[in-house]
């Protein structure tokens, strides 16, 4: 079963507790559990050995979570927060205690689960893992600066090197020393002018031209100034070494560190500053400090995107999706269809003096007017209304529809959001970062472009960096390269190395960001602790498994216990000692099956052992479909890593597209084909990455694309809702001649609005009793006694059970129940199908686990009638499952197939590759050198050739593997 929610202390993902007694020396060897009954758990009691590598497996739904996330962690945190204060407490909010007797010889436990680090946008792989705030140190401290726009190297000087300077190369000459105190800024500056005067000072130079300064003496405030004090008029000898000091150093305070030197006989102006300034052009930089390389920081932070190195745009093609349609008839999207409205009347206006009208189709227009009614005209517009004409500046539809996405009105703004597009900053080029950050170098390189090499090539570029650097550098950054060396081996360790610290943390799936969350636990090189983790290996090659493997036991060596809840083979044959819990799902499961080394599971006959001896087999078909002859072709596809790939995705046939880790699968089919077939089937916004053609759109009439996202983040939210069965049993409960006479309608049925449902807990069952300085607790409400209805809707019954029963049944109850309601009958079964008969049909969404929301949407999709000619896409639907649940997901797909519908599977499991009609594999590696179709055809033929990984783990698995007629 999944698991709940509990209030925790996360800082980053990670959670870390502490025991409240001490361990004693008789159990320090094992951690004891005495009867956990968390959940579907049976009364369990186990002892597991610590400093071990543990996996905790069993069919989905057995209870693995419940008693390692539920019972073990959850007892770890709920101590740890028991040594904080009574008042502490109160602010932290508590915990309840797992339904557990006892759990002796717990040590602090971290728990890394499956879910994303974060939904923020500002949050990337470099600050999670703090790579690059060590980045940002080491730039700030020995990075060289270059002018943006000379491209010189920028130079700082001390006031004495500024006098010397000037004693050597203007000897003889006139001078005028200036403190530049306005520099390319609007206003009339009246109050400086007069704040100078009363300083002492005669002269000023504004835009280049030496003025006495008058009282009252402005400048015109809408214009860009430049204004210099005159401080100093000298010809330079070496006697007057005490004069030009003073000056230059008089300049310098009133100039904040910069002054200029005006040659008044050839006008020629140079620079000096005590900061970082170019001496060609007088640009001046504040000292870097590690904030000027933070995108979060308004000191570095590039000033366009605020830091998110993307801008959302009006464009042309955003707001004219359709040009075959005429304006009248609402080809200007935002505009809608014709109305007597000012805007629709200048545009008339418009059109009027170049001869056209509002009918005349868009494609028809000539670009030059599209231009303008784009990007508006210079000069007056007569425009005819009803309350008579008037003149106005047409400003264009587009600098209009700009105007509104500043607007106060949270509608107006989500209005126009339908409109715009997500492009990369042109002021930053993505980099997030203001010109003056990019422009600090350390080896030719800035701190963008660093972010964006792969975690491997900045490896590379970290490895001897040294023997780049000046001595002073070296110096001074010998323990941040350490640091960061160390943290980049940690990733690379993991099979993360196609990443780069530039990648937004929400783009990330469930598997790398629990394994980057690995890393830095690694790197912490913490000892003595409890690690739990939930299925890392989620998302990850065969090839990098060994990776992954090699660094739990890295934490186990150091001194760590380390519990994995995991399905793949290769994991529970590493491991120390293996929990096997079942025998099956939900009220079938919550029991120990088996317990012992690999070798001990191997010979218990449980459901388990029985797949990883080779007793049962997820059977491989002889004959592979032919299809239907057509396919879908995609051209040119150059996304990310694509290196200009052509695809062909035969239909018809179950087609398995494979790959290491970061080699473009998802690129491929999530960010370039699915984008295209939403946009041509549903008119979706979503822009697909570049690609030249695509053929074969044709011979489907939809496409459905099921991934990785949870179905609710609500109580309220459970699988009968969101598979919309509920709303057909709502129905057929109204349609009842008892709900008739009372008058109920199918909305008396529902627990989220008023009528039907009890109004003491509003339809939750439960109520929060909230106890101060203890946990506040969740108890049936007293009303309804947990049944979320109201007396006089409960007593309306259908064959003896109210609508409070059904939510309470099973799936596989539920499916003799509706034997005769063909509707809710053909949801249902589908439910049954993918192997959730053991959840009920009214369970909180926030308690399934991730597998289990990804099939309840698979369930979902497939509920629907297809036509034959659908495509289905869908993101690792193994996620989570364990080998006999696999076994019945590819039985449900095979049916799918079957119709003449065509799925496709981005996947890494062997057990679903192997059954496939037809594989892609795209490789060779991950990152940059990946991007190109390695292999494709039937399993057998795949696993011949020698090209990329999959193929050696495809040939080992088929050899073992059983075929079917």
């Amino acid at each position: 079963m999944g698991r709940k929610k509990e209030n925790s202390t996360v800082l980053d993902g990670n959670t870390i507790q502490q025991p409240s007694a001490p361990v004693t020396s008789e159990i320090a060897q094992q951690i004891e559990v005495y009867g956990a009954r968390e959940h579907n758990l049976k009364n369990v009691s186990l002892s597991i050995p610590r400093n071990k590598l543990v996996v905790f497996t069993g069919i989905s739904g057995s209870g693995k979570s419940s008693l390692a996330f539920d019972t073990i962690y959850a007892e770890g945190q709920r101590r740890y927060m028991e040594t904080f204060s009574a008042y502490a407490r109160s602010f932290l909010g508590g915990l309840e205690r797992p339904d557990v007797d006892k759990i002796e010889g717990l040590s602090p436990v971290i728990s890394i689960e499956q879910k994303t680090t974060s939904r923020n946008p500002r949050s990337t792989v470099g600050t999670i893992t703090e790579i690059y705030d060590f980045m940002r140190l080491l730039f700030a401290r020995t990075g060289e600066a270059f002018s943006y726009v000379s491209g010189k190297r920028m130079i700082r000087q001390s006031d004495d090197q500024i006098v010397q300077h000037i004693l050597e190369n203007f000897n003889g000459k006139k001078l005028i020393i200036l403190a530049p105190v306005v520099k390319g800024r609007k206003g009339h500056y009246r109050e400086l002018f007069e704040q100078i005067r009363k300083m002492g000072f005669v002269r000023v130079r504004i835009d280049g031209d030496l003025m006495e300064l008058v009282p009252k003496m402005q400048v015109d405030r809408y214009k860009i100034h430049d204004i210099e004090i005159v401080v100093d008029k000298i010809v330079v000898n070496a006697d007057d070494r005490y004069r030009i000091s003073s000056s230059v150093q008089n300049a310098l305070t009133h100039g904040k560190g910069t002054i200029s030197i005006l040659e008044p006989d050839t006008n020629n102006t140079h620079f000096f500053s005590r900061h970082l300034m170019d001496p060609e052009t007088g640009i001046a930089y504040d000292d870097p400090a590690p904030n000027t390389f933070s995108f979060n920081s308004p000191y570095g932070a590039c000033p366009i995107c605020n830091g998110l190195g993307e801008i959302q745009e009006i464009t042309e093609d955003s707001i004219i999706p359709d040009k075959s349609l005429s304006i009248s008839r609402g080809g200007i999207a935002p505009l809608g269809e014709f109305r007597d409205i000012w805007i629709f009347n200048q545009i008339q206006a418009l059109l009027k003096i170049y001869k056209l009208n509002i009918s005349t189709p868009i494609q028809d227009l000539p670009q030059e007017v599209l231009n303008i009614l784009m990007n508006g005209v210079d000069g007056e517009l007569e425009v005819n209304a009803k309350g008579g004409s008037y003149t106005v500046e047409f400003e264009g539809i587009i600098n209009f529809l700009r105007k509104q996405m500043d607007s106060d009105s949270d509608a107006i703004r989500s209005w126009i959001n339908d409109f715009t597009q997500t492009s990369t900053c042109p002021e930053c080029n993505g980099h997030r970062l203001k010109k003056e950050s990019l422009h600090i170098k350390i080896d030719n390189k800035n701190i963008g472009e660093l972010s964006q090499l792969n975690i491997a090539k900045l490896a590379d570029w970290f490895q001897n960096l040294e023997e780049r650097l000046s001595e002073r550098q070296n110096l001074i950054a010998r323990e941040l390269l350490k640091e960061i060396r160390k943290r980049i081996g940690f990733l690379l360790d993991v099979g993360l190395d196609y990443l780069n610290l530039h990648r937004s943390v929400r783009t990330l799936s469930g598997g790398e960001s629990q394994r980057i969350r690995l890393a830095t636990q690694i790197g912490t090189q913490l000892v003595g602790v409890l690690y739990i983790m939930d299925e890392p290996s989620i998302g990850l090659h065969q090839r990098d498994n060994e990776k992954l493997i090699a660094a739990l036991k890295n934490l186990r060596d150091i001194g760590n216990s380390v519990i994995v809840v995991e399905h793949d083979k290769d994991m529970i044959m590493h491991a120390d000692h293996v929990l096997d819990i079942g025998p099956g799902a939900g009220i079938h499961g919550g029991n120990i099956v088996a317990s012992g080394s690999p070798k001990d599971i191997f010979n218990s006959g449980s459901l388990t052992s029985q797949y990883l001896s080779g007793q049962k087999h997820i059977e491989v078909p002889r004959e592979k479909r032919k299809g239907n002859g057509k396919s879908i072709t995609l051209a040119g596809a150059t996304g990310h890593n694509l290196k200009n790939v052509t695809v062909n995705f035969p239909l018809g046939k179950l087609i398995a597209v494979t790959g290491v880790s970061g080699s473009g699968k998802s690129t491929l089919i999530h960010d370039t084909l699915y984008p295209i077939l939403n946009r041509h089937f549903f008119n979706a916004k979503r822009e697909p990455l570049p690609y030249k053609a695509i053929e074969g759109l044709e011979h489907i009439d939809k496409v459905i694309e099921v991934d990785q996202s949870p179905i609710g983040r609500t109580p309220r939210s459970n699988p009968a809702t969101y598979t919309g069965m509920f709303t057909d049993i709502r129905t057929l409960f109204a349609q009842l001649p008892e709900a008739k006479i009372r008058g109920y309608s199918a909305g008396r049925f529902s627990f989220n609005v008023k009528g039907g449902r009890c109004e003491t807990c509003e339809g939750a069952g439960m109520r929060v009793i909230e106890m101060n300085f203890l946990p506040d607790v969740n108890v049936p409400c007293e009303t309804c006694k947990g049944k979320r209805y109201n007396r006089e809707t409960l007593e309306v019954r259908f064959k003896g059970k109210s609508i409070t029963d059904v939510l309470d049944m099973t799936v596989e109850k539920a499916v003799e129940f509706f034997d005769n309601q063909p509707k809710i009958l053909r949801k249902v079964k589908i439910l049954n199908e993918v192997g959730l008969g053991y959840i009920t049909l009214g369970q909180q969404a926030t308690t399934l686990s991730g597998g289990e929301a990804q099939r309840v949407k698979l369930a979902t999709e497939l509920a629907k009638k297809d036509t034959g000619k659908t495509f289905y896409i869908l993101d690792e639907p193994t996620t989570g499952l364990h080998f006999e649940d696999i076994r019945h997901l590819s039985d449900v797909i095979h049916k799918l197939v079957d119709k003449g519908n065509s799925v496709l599977i981005i996947e890494h499991n062997l057990d679903m590759i192997k059954v496939a009609d037809h594989i892609i594999d795209i490789g060779p590696e991950g990152g940059e050198a990946g991007g190109t179709v390695v292999a494709e055809g039937p399993p057998e033929a795949v696993a011949k050739i020698k090209k990329g990984y999959t193929s050696r783990f495809l040939k080992e698995e088929l050899a073992t593997s059983q075929y079917k007629d």
